[in-house]
């Protein structure tokens, strides 16, 4: 059997990184930094010059209006992702080879993940990641699992479009895994959405697999943060502790 071939992106040893996982094939990453530069810096000059040939292909001036208002509608969904704090998203394109009669012609599967910080109030990690998952959130399953880099929870929820939102009403599976951070005042979240509700175990089973790759610590340095979450961990849970200090 031949090993995996794993691709390592230029980020992974970029000194300011915080978390660092394995992409999963059929995953494409869409880079936040080059689609949403700042005015009149050298990246937004380089992003008009890579959407130039483009636009000189239009067949019509209302075919080039109409890919600049839909790549604009792209930059406002990335942006107000970006605001509330994503800092890598992907783009999932998979064939549909399940063996089910009835439920599978090959046909392609579309997702997208996303993966976030939040910031929480200072708890147990495993505390965290439980609270998660019992806020108002409507989780249809819930999971507890401890992960390599620690306790984590996912979550799984089915919604659909309001009629007023202008979106298509199809049902929207979306998977969270919750993994907080040993320090133990954040924690990162991971979801993988899809209107393939059909296959919601095989698409669990893929953020579950990604999950199991997250390490908080360079897999090829020395992590500082485990001593912190190791204190903390041995707090009860509840909110009338302080912080561990240094």
């Amino acid at each position: 059997m031949n090993s995996p071939t794993l691709i390592l992106h230029d980020s992974f040893n970029d000194p300011d990184a915080e978390i660092w996982f394995i992409e999963p094939a059929g995953f494409t990453a869409l880079p936040l930094g080059a689609l949403l530069p700042e005015p009149g810096s050298p990246a937004a000059e380089d992003l008009r010059a890579a959407a130039a040939p483009f636009l000189d292909a239009a067949p019509s001036e209302l075919a080039r209006q109409q890919f600049i208002a839909h790549f604009a509608s792209g930059q406002q969904l990335l942006g107000a992702l970006r605001e509330v704090g994503t800092v890598h998203c992907s783009i999932g394109l998979h064939r549909d080879d399940v063996e089910e009669s009835g439920t599978s012609n090959g046909q392609p599967l579309l997702s997208f993940f996303t993966l976030s910080w939040r910031d929480t109030v200072v708890a147990p990690r495993g505390i965290t990641a439980a609270r998660a998952v019992t806020v108002a959130e409507g989780y249809a399953y819930v999971e507890h699992l401890e992960l390599p880099c620690g306790p984590a929870t996912i979550g799984e929820t089915v919604n659909t479009p309001s009629v007023d939102s202008g979106l298509p009403q199809q049902p929207l599976l979306q998977v969270h895994a919750h993994l907080p951070h040993p320090d133990c005042k954040r924690l990162v979240v991971l979801v993988l959405s899809t209107t393939a509700v059909a296959r919601r175990e095989e698409y669990r089973a893929i953020l579950q697999q990604l999950a199991e790759t997250v390490s908080f610590d360079n897999p090829i340095g020395t992590g500082t943060d485990r001593g912190a979450a190791a204190a903390v961990d041995k707090l009860p849970p509840n909110n009338d502790h302080p912080p561990p200090t240094e």
